[in-house]
């Protein structure tokens, strides 16, 4: 999980429905927690700040659980963070944005059983409850985390639903070789805080799977970026879902955001220094 950029969103009970955000988020609430406003659940929404849309950041989980838990607290219905992210429809294939948002820090999940989900495709399409969590950490807190957000959109909607389709299932060798990196050589790291081994490991994962995938779709500039990081200062760097965005871990970094502001312009990419977030959802008020 991420502190920064983060979804803020207030809420207050009203008779009818009042949103006050951008369009697009404005359709994502309506679209969520339509089942809670078709039981007479309403209240009034001002999104205060928010992710950034299919870019990488998993924004429409965020959007979806911050809205739905607000009416969840303000009608005290007393349903679990799991509860919710069934009734918006989150969760359905990779539940780390569900684990994030109710603990924070470094989440491994387990993926769904195929007796669950028989088919291969994403959140947006599938209706099933999130997957267990296997490990939760506490992210280091002297490593930083620096974005670098390219122009464009990632794959969505559709496209999205067409990846999903054509690249699964994933090769037996390379869910084999991830598993290894995960299991042998990411958690140790992330335990032993050896940010050196840990970036290998990131930057080995790119390489696998469906993460490979992700990988090869992006833009000649975008791969560049993810390789200007490993060059200035990044143990490890990777493209963040379907991207655009990248990442990258490190212990240096307003040298390393200094250096990219250096090679990139400000119309080429957007560049956020900022850490993890080791906890969930904030409750104010």
């Amino acid at each position: 999980a991420l502190d920064h950029p983060s979804v803020i969103l207030k809420a207050e009970r009203s008779d009818r429905v009042e949103i006050n955000a951008p369009d697009e988020e404005k359709e994502r609430i309506l679209q969520f927690c339509k089942p809670f406003f078709e039981r007479g659940l309403t209240a009034k929404f001002e999104i205060v700040e928010s992710i950034p849309p299919h870019v990488g950041l998993g924004s429409g989980t965020q959007i979806a659980l911050s809205s739905a838990h607000a009416i969840n607290l303000l009608y005290g219905l007393n349903l679990s963070i799991r509860e919710l992210a069934e009734i918006v429809g989150r969760g359905g294939t990779s539940g780390i944005g569900v684990a994030a948002f109710e603990k924070g820090g470094f989440i491994v999940d387990g993926g769904h059983s195929r007796a669950l989900k028989s088919s291969f495709l994403p959140s947006s399409a599938s209706r099933v409850p999130p997957p267990p969590v296997l490990v939760r950490y506490d992210f280091p807190e002297e490593w930083q985390i620096v974005l670098v957000l390219p122009q464009g959109r990632g794959l969505h909607r559709e496209m999205e639903i067409r990846a999903f389709e054509s690249w699964c299932p994933v090769p037996l060798e390379d869910v084999r070789a991830l598993s290894h990196i995960i299991l042998m050589k990411l958690l140790p790291s992330l335990i032993e805080r050896n940010i050196e081994v840990f970036g290998e490991a990131i930057n080995e994962i790119q390489r696998l799977g469906f993460k490979k995938k992700e990988v090869e779709i992006q833009r000649k500039e975008t791969i560049e970026i993810m390789e200007l990081l490993r060059e200035i200062g990044c143990s490890g760097s990777g493209v963040s879902s379907f991207g655009p965005l990248v990442y990258g871990i490190t212990e240096k970094g307003e040298e390393v955001v200094d250096s990219v502001r250096e090679h990139l312009s400000e119309g080429e990419a957007k560049v956020i220094l900022t850490k993890a977030r080791n906890r969930g959802v904030i409750i104010c008020g």
